[in-house]
């Protein structure tokens, strides 16, 4: 037997059980159900399926083995999160159940482990991209099926997949307070010929995420000068240091060269996207280190702002992240 539903004269619907959301539209103003799943249609209630063009209603009677959309979404949506602690379901509204985050936080989505699930016919789940920095009260994801009924055995399949993997599909990793300490080079600002912009673009980045810039020094073109500079910021406990400035190929910009010298493991002196290529990634003493270059001070998006909430969302940064930004790394500039 095969579920199958039930047509029904809207007239003749009083004290019968809807099937499914019915949607009401519109134009420029609403679009959203007029009547949700379970609803029980009453006298009043036939004027308003009528002006919507309900001239029938459907009574859904479910097969064995078969899912309701509902209910269908609500579990896939489970399987991709698995915990409560970061993210929360939403009630199904037209067959869809949304993902939203508890908390600030970075999305980290296991993309091969949605991508099979997305291969399972007329499954949808549907994310942000991962290490998407988002908000509380944030949409993360949504699931849904294709039509109003499938077998049950599909979204068991769903489970399995999601379920065999370490990390879940989707997990909103939280952001942790960093002591954040800058070191800006260059003689023209070391010897006040010009004023520092970097010191403020860089401290509202950090604030947004709830980390705090605990110092900012200046030196010169020197390599030994900026070495001890971030030596002296580690010592301070810093979980973090920023670098800025002296990041392009002149002679004269001796960053990079300062990060080497202090025996930093230098990640990537260069990232495939613009703007930003020129960003520096290292650890010192077990600290993230990073060179920023010049674009920071004017373009609103560069690789810095890729980094920076994975790096306060305690991720390290590995070789492999930084060489795949290249598709997709081109942005106006």
């Amino acid at each position: 037997m095969k579920s199958k539903l039930k047509e029904v004269r809207t007239q003749e619907a009083v004290g019968m059980v809807l099937a499914h959301d019915l949607t009401a539209v519109v134009p420029g103003k609403f679009k959203g159900p007029l009547f949700r799943k379970g609803h029980t249609i009453r006298e009043e209630d036939i004027e308003k399926l009528l002006n919507i063009g309900k001239e029938h209603i459907y009574v859904l009677e479910l097969a064995e083995g078969e899912l309701h959309e509902d209910d269908a979404a609500h579990r896939i949506a489970r399987a991709a999160m698995r915990s409560d602690e970061a993210l929360e379901l939403t009630r199904p509204k037209e067959g869809k159940v949304d993902i939203v985050s508890r908390i600030d936080g970075l999305l980290r989505v296991d993309v091969p482990t949605l991508t099979a699930i997305n291969r399972v016919e007329h499954v949808v789940l549907s994310t942000l991209k991962t290490h998407t920095p988002v908000r509380k009260g944030q949409q993360v994801a949504a699931a849904r099926v294709i039509p109003l009924v499938v077998p049950e055995s599909r979204i068991k399949q769903v489970e399995t997949i999601a379920g065999r993997q370490e990390h879940p599909v989707l997990e909103v990793l939280p952001f942790r307070p960093h002591r954040v300490g800058v070191v800006t080079t260059g003689s023209e600002v070391y010897h006040g010929r010009i004023q520092d912009g970097f010191g403020p673009v860089v401290r509202e980045k950090v604030e947004q995420y709830g980390s705090k810039v605990i110092g900012q020094t200046f030196a010169d073109d020197d390599k030994e000068m900026i070495a001890q500079q971030i030596r002296a910021f580690a010592d301070q406990g810093a979980d973090l240091i920023l670098v800025t400035g002296g990041m392009s190929v002149d002679p004269d910009d001796r960053t990079p060269g300062a990060i080497a010298d202090l025996g930093a493991d230098i990640v990537s002196y260069g990232t495939p996207m613009l703007p930003g290529s020129m960003l520096l990634i290292a650890y010192y003493r077990g600290i993230p280190l990073m060179g920023l270059p010049g674009c920071v001070l004017h373009d609103p998006f560069t690789s810095f702002d890729v980094f920076l909430p994975r790096i306060l969302a305690g991720e390290k940064i590995t070789r492999e992240d930084i060489i795949t930004l290249g598709h997709g790394g081109l942005h106006a500039c």
